[in-house]
């Protein structure tokens, strides 16, 4: 056999140099899940025509663990306060239901059921495109808290003439890195909040839905997750006695928020 352990580490080695990418390089995860095929396809030729692979020794790129950098509650009520009226629906549906971009931007009206208080995740936005979502797991039912509930029926007074819940004004959807660049990060700056990506809006629902002692299991199918593994590994800081799975106690706690923001008003006769 021609290909070598050397050609495939040389060729791996090109993909993180890759020239068409000038801003970022692809990232380890990224790298490895396009070498997985490769692999796959040389150990079984290895196996059927019995000789060594050439794979044989070759480990994954290492994936650098990252820490989540979750928003407090306090500081979702001030961005969700602050926010252009336009997005104010958008980012509490976002902080409230831990849905990835795609899911929300990809939300049709047809997938919300007042009735039920669900949202169905049945479709994402991707690459501009509706497609299936990220895995068979992220195929769901979210719960709708009250904050959420309200603001998908303010939402639906806007735009139930659209398939889309959130839209352009033609009703096309929502081009993610124009909202990013010129509603998100503008409005952190502003706030003199930390700069981060969007989908720490994600980080955050589960972090709230921890701090309010819901169960992990309700909460890993809220999010999309089978097991409750990822739940505990990436949030493990953040998980207290858990006893609740129905979502009230997530009520519960942004109403006792509300009901703060009231008193403290009404102290300073605002």
């Amino acid at each position: 056999m021609d290909l070598t352990r050397t050609d495939i580490l040389n060729f791996r080695s090109t993909l993180a140099k890759e020239p068409k990418r000038k801003n970022s390089a692809l990232k380890p995860a990224s790298i490895n899940k396009i070498m997985t095929p490769l692999r796959m396809i040389i150990n079984e030729a290895a196996d059927r025509y019995e000789f060594t692979s050439p794979w044989k020794g070759i480990k994954s790129l290492k994936i650098m663990k990252t820490d989540i950098d979750p928003f407090s509650l306090d500081q979702v009520n001030l961005i969700i306060q602050s926010v252009r009226r336009d997005f104010k629906n958008y980012f509490t549906v976002r902080f409230f239901t831990g849905m990835r971009t795609g899911e929300v931007d990809g939300l049709k009206w047809k997938y919300v059921d007042f009735e039920r208080r669900q949202i169905l995740i049945r479709e994402t936005w991707v690459k501009g495109e509706f497609t299936y979502t990220k895995t068979d797991g992220s195929q769901r039912e979210i719960y709708m808290s009250q904050p959420v509930y309200d603001a998908l029926k303010a939402q639906y007074k806007m735009t139930h003439d659209q398939s889309l819940v959130f839209c352009n004004i033609d009703g096309s959807p929502l081009k993610s890195d124009t909202v990013t660049k010129r509603i998100w990060y503008p409005l952190l700056r502003l706030l003199d909040l930390k700069k981060r990506r969007p989908y720490q809006t994600r980080h955050t629902a589960a972090t709230l839905w921890l701090a309010s002692g819901e169960n992990p299991e309700w909460i890993a199918r809220q999010m999309g997750h089978t097991t409750t593994e990822m739940l505990f590994r990436v949030y493990s800081r953040y998980v207290p006695n858990l006893t609740r799975q129905d979502g009230s106690a997530f009520d519960r706690l942004l109403l006792q928020e509300h009901i703060k923001l009231t008193e403290q008003k009404s102290e300073t006769g605002e």
